[in-house]
């Protein structure tokens, strides 16, 4: 999962603030996908470079608030709708998406349950095709039998067991939604001790905390 995708999801709850948005993206992800304080202001930074995040003013005690724009929210529906991050591994991206869209309030985690499962279910029939040899051990449309060709079908085998895998996780979600609810609201949890995150020495404070704070 990319931080960029993870965090334009959770702003599509309501604004945020960077440290709060920081363990919300732990928390949703069930302590999986934990990055440094650092990362999460960086790519806020970016985020608002890019457009995609603005300003949405400050807290009542001067935390800068983050909001995803018209872009943001489109990209983040993307993330949601089964676009993957680049170089990124689709069992990461499914386990993620999942995750964030079950425990986001407003948001469909059936639809998205539904069409992660249509994705694995394809991705196991093209491995379990690439996986197959023939009665003289070859693959299908080879002319010969080769060692690369038969580590090529195991490698596609393991391909289509973690279809298979994928595909069992996705049963036990749709169990655990039909008899709980799993989507919380964001946790206005404050900076330790006190401090701003943008008061962090090693932390610069991004333009979006720039703008809030010239406002206030």
């Amino acid at each position: 999962m990319a931080v960029r995708d993870a965090l334009l999801a959770l702003l599509t709850a309501g604004p945020g603030y960077g440290f709060q948005l920081h363990g919300d993206l732990a928390e949703r992800t069930g302590g999986r996908r934990s990055v440094n304080v650092g990362q999460s202001y960086a790519t806020l930074e970016r985020l608002g470079k890019q457009g995609l995040v603005e300003s949405a003013g400050a807290t009542d005690d001067g935390l800068p608030l983050y909001r995803a724009t018209t872009a943001g929210t489109a990209a983040s529906s993307l993330w949601f709708d089964g676009t993957d991050a680049a170089g990124s591994d689709p069992w990461d991206e499914t386990v993620d998406r999942v995750l964030v869209a079950a425990s986001l309030p407003g948001v469909d985690a059936g639809t998205i349950v539904a069409a992660e499962r249509r994705r694995w279910q394809e991705r196991g029939a093209e491995a379990s095709a690439r996986s197959t040899l023939d009665g003289a051990g070859r693959v299908p449309g080879a002319t010969e039998v080769t060692a690369s060709a038969r580590v090529a079908a195991l490698a596609a085998a393991a391909e289509s067991a973690r279809a298979r895998a994928a595909l069992s996780w996705l049963d036990e979600v749709e169990a655990v939604l039909a008899a709980h609810e799993l989507s919380f609201a964001p946790r206005l949890e404050r900076p330790r001790r006190g401090r701003r995150p943008s008061a962090r020495p090693d932390v610069p404070a991004t333009p979006v905390e720039a703008q809030a704070s010239a406002s206030a």
